[in-house]
C-alpha cells in the first residue's frame, strides 16, 4: 500500500478526485490538512472558454479524529471566469455527487459551501 492509498483510505471518499493535497501540519492536539481544488474544468462548461481565476476563501471541514487529534480539512475551491457567458463559475457539486465516489457527507458539505459562496 502506498502513502497515497493510505490517505485515500483515511480521508473522505472522492476527495483526491477533485482536490490536491498542498500542506499537512500535524500538531499535539490538531492535524491541519490543506487541499486546493485541481484545475480540471467542470464538465458542465466543457463547450465554454474558461480561465482559472484562483480560489474562493478557504473553508474548514472537521473530520474524524486521527490518532486522538482533531482533524481539520482546509479546502480552497477553485473559480473560473467563463468568457463565453462573461461570469465567474464554479463546479456544480450537485452534478458531481450524482454517480461518483464522493461520500454523501462530503458531497453535502461541498454543496452547502457552493450555496454560501453564491450569496
Amino acid at each position: 500500500m502506498s502513502y497515497d492509498d493510505l490517505l485515500r483510505f483515511i480521508l473522505p471518499d472522492g476527495l483526491f478526485d477533485y482536490f490536491e493535497l498542498v500542506d499537512f501540519k500535524p500538531g499535539d492536539e490538531k492535524v491541519h490538512i490543506h487541499f486546493d481544488e485541481q484545475n480540471i474544468l467542470p464538465e458542465e462548461y466543457s463547450t465554454d472558454k474558461l480561465e482559472s481565476k484562483g480560489f474562493y476563501e478557504e473553508i474548514k471541514m472537521y473530520d474524524f479524529p486521527i490518532r486522538g487529534r482533531s482533524c481539520i480539512l482546509h479546502i480552497r475551491r477553485r473559480r473560473w471566469y467563463n468568457h463565453t457567458q462573461e461570469k465567474l463559475v464554479t463546479r456544480n457539486w450537485e452534478l458531481v455527487a450524482q454517480g461518483t465516489r464522493i461520500s454523501e457527507e462530503f458531497a453535502s458539505f461541498l454543496k452547502a459551501m457552493d450555496r454560501l459562496s453564491r450569496h
